[in-house]
């Protein structure tokens, strides 16, 4: 019996996804929720396990095809002797000197951020490569001509208009990769199949790109923005970040002045909760909400991700700092899963490492709000008063906020702001709300 595993939708009424990558090959032994592939859908990078167990036969898309949900994309038989007859079939013995090489498991790859992202199970005992000689066509794929060449080099060659029978290949088995296209005046960066040509290069917009774009211009034309800034003198903030870091509770948590941020906003929502608000333009009504998804913007090296701490509003100042940790960890590999990007209801977007000092950040949709922090640099800043008011190094830092004007007004924001500041340069004032 032979199973064809359709492209599934991972969350949130996925249409389409591209392959990443393949995990698997022709004549692997593979069980229930072992990883077959990577896939790049219009949020994340997410690994899709097996449904079925037994042997592949067929790898139906290539890599950087984009696939429909619903698509097949992989054969599996339900046994050894199901897999396709050219797996285990040597070529002619005339041929063989050309065309054969001897098949060895791939090295051992390190994990990236959480296992099983979609999905259920262990990759322990993954996949089960069989020891076997294959043809070359297995290695790589014959194309028309009589080159072999991997599926994502056969891609690349097509959307660069080149002849793969002039490429050269470096591997000994005579197998064309990217890489060597990339010697031929292409190039891959981080994954995504870029072109050069004459001062210029050229990347496809797909994916989580294509759908950051989409949402940033239609946040940015539908949403009347309004962005207030304050500077702040925090060096409270730091002095209590380097007492944090000495504590037990904190031991296992990277602590940073973005912690102490977002326990800021936390606080100032309770005087202002219309800023954890969202309007909701089909039903004519301003939707209040009770808790607090705290969005923390990422940059990763397929574009921005805005994973959200679920239910932060809840949580001690050890707790949120762990949840931020590790929202952002795996944001960097890019795999965040859709449902911890999902009902986000306020962001913080953190400018500072870039040493820039302030900015007028777009709100993400489904919200009404967000804050930008900017880079924390010591400067001259007049402290004291009166007779007593001098020149001193501090530890300024500016914070931005950006809203929505239809329904969150002027004194409503600037409060929101200013108590967020207040927190910054004072956190005992953290005691009043």
């Amino acid at each position: 019996m032979v199973n064809e595993f359709k492209l599934p939708d991972v969350g949130e009424g996925l249409t389409e996804a591209e392959i990443v990558e393949w995990h698997v090959a022709v004549g692997d032994v593979i069980k229930v929720n072992d990883p077959v592939c990577d896939i790049e859908t219009a949020k994340s990078v997410v690994e899709l396990p097996s449904p079925y167990a037994g042997v592949v036969q067929e790898l139906l898309v290539e890599v950087g095809d984009e696939v429909q949900v619903g698509t097949p994309i992989i054969r599996i038989g339900d046994s050894v002797e199901a897999s396709p007859p050219q797996a285990e079939a040597s070529p002619p013995q005339a041929e063989k000197s050309d065309l054969q090489v001897e098949a060895s498991p791939p090295e051992p790859e390190e994990a990236e951020g959480p296992l099983n992202l979609v999905g259920y199970g262990s990759k322990e005992d993954a996949v089960v490569r069989r020891t076997r000689s294959v043809s070359a066509q297995v290695a790589g794929t014959t194309t028309g001509n009589g080159v072999l060449a991997k599926p994502s080099a056969r891609k690349l060659a097509r959307d660069l208009d080149v002849d793969l029978a002039t490429v050269t290949p470096e591997r000994t088995d005579g197998v064309i990769t990217t890489a060597d296209l990339g010697r031929a005046g292409t190039e891959t960066t981080s994954g995504t199949e870029t072109t050069s040509g004459a001062g210029e290069r050229r990347e496809p917009i797909k994916g989580l790109r294509k759908q950051m774009g989409q949402a940033m211009v239609d946040s940015a034309f539908t949403l009347p923005h309004v962005t207030i800034w304050t500077t702040t003198d925090v060096t409270a903030t730091t002095d209590l970040v380097g007492r944090l870091k000495a504590r037990r509770e904190f031991a296992d948590v990277r602590v940073s002045p973005l912690l102490i941020v977002a326990k800021a906003c936390l606080l100032a929502m309770r005087r202002t909760p219309i800023v954890n608000s969202w309007w909701d333009e089909a039903a004519q009504e301003i939707v209040f909400k009770d808790y607090v998804n705290l969005g923390i913007a990422a940059a990763t090296p397929r574009g921005l991700q805005v994973p959200n701490v679920k239910g932060a509003e809840r949580m001690s100042l050890a707790e949120l700092g762990g949840a931020i940790n590790e929202l952002t960890d795996v944001a960097r590999t890019g795999k965040t899963p859709p449902a911890d990007q999902a009902g986000g209801t306020f962001t913080i977007t953190n400018i500072g490492p870039f040493g820039i000092d302030g900015g007028a950040p777009i709100i993400n949709p489904g919200e009404s709000a967000i804050l930008s922090v900017g880079a924390i640099k010591r400067q001259p800043w007049v402290v004291g008063e009166g007779d007593d008011e001098r020149i001193e190094p501090r530890d300024v830092c500016t914070v931005a906020l950006s809203f929505d004007h239809r329904h969150i007004d002027g004194e409503a924001g600037s409060r929101y702001l200013s108590d967020v500041g207040a927190v910054l340069s004072d956190p005992s004032t953290a005691l009043m709300f």
